[in-house]
């Protein structure tokens, strides 16, 4: 009781699965991965505890096997000279389940996850299954690796959608202020403080959701998104470059000494000749 105790005194939010495997039944035992992210060793052994103490607190697993693996400061690095400064710690756990969670360590550096921990929860059922028993637990740990790799991919696409989508906005208002005529007056809210461009850049930034997106984990369709507002982004630019081209005020033409002269001949010429 004391480690659930723990968990739920604590201010801190509680660790969540970025994925959770299908079951895989065989002879009576149940396996199933779940994968959480984890940027610190600690962090890893928290995530294990929590879901050993808590989430199966109903109904403990016979195993917890667990492997973790952290990108970390190097000793005495302050991280300001880039990836040098940095390494990767892993870190692997049987919990009874002898070599077992080597194979899950070997699943996440074979799909390159970095900065989570990665738990194969097995009830035994009462049968040996010698070796298969590492093909469940490693295709339960492949699942979740490839569903965290792939949601990772994802946010790295909303994140630059986000980011375009501003853009975007910020360029169409100015599109917008330079089509406008002259004559017409900027319209603002009373009390407005924000330009018209801040304004129509978060209208636009709110207008946009991509929980759906987040959802169904379509990275093609995330990637096509980051092309199409790429493309969107160069036409406006282009039509922007040409609104201020068409807008430029015309050169102003100096006047020196010859044009000068030339007014003064031509002024002449005007006048009556007058004679003695």
């Amino acid at each position: 009781m004391e480690n659930l105790d723990s968990f739920v005194k604590s201010s801190r939010p509680n660790p969540q699965p970025v994925a959770i495997s299908q079951e895989v039944r065989d002879r009576g035992s149940i396996f199933v991965g779940a994968i959480y992210r984890a940027n610190t060793p600690e962090q890893a052994t928290k995530a294990v505890s929590y879901l050993k103490h808590v989430v199966h607190a109903k109904k403990h697993a016979s195993h917890e096997i667990s492997a973790w693996r952290c990108m970390v400061l190097k000793a005495g690095k302050s991280g300001l000279h880039g990836t040098e400064d940095f390494e990767v710690k892993s870190g692997n756990d049987d919990d009874g389940e002898k070599y077992a969670s080597g194979k899950i360590l070997k699943v996440m550096q074979t799909e390159g996850v970095i900065d989570a921990v990665v738990i194969v929860s097995r009830w035994y059922g009462g049968e040996m299954l010698y070796s298969a028993r590492f093909e469940h637990i490693e295709t339960c740990a492949r699942e979740v690796c490839v569903t965290f790799r792939k949601r990772e991919e994802v946010e790295e696409a909303i994140s630059s959608l986000l980011s375009l989508d501003d853009i975007l906005a910020s360029l169409r208002a100015e599109l917008s202020q330079l089509l406008k005529p002259e004559s017409e007056p900027p319209q603002l809210s009373q009390g407005s403080v924000l330009s018209s461009s801040q304004s129509d850049s978060r209208a636009s930034r709110k207008s946009q959701d991509y929980r759906a997106l987040r959802e169904s984990l379509d990275l093609a369709k995330a990637k096509r998104l980051v092309t199409a507002r790429e493309n969107s982004i160069k036409s406006v630019k282009t039509s922007l470059k040409k609104a201020k081209e068409k807008n430029a005020d015309p050169p102003i033409v100096e006047e020196g000494p010859a044009s000068i002269e030339l007014q003064v001949d031509t002024v002449s010429q005007l006048l009556p000749t007058q004679t003695d």
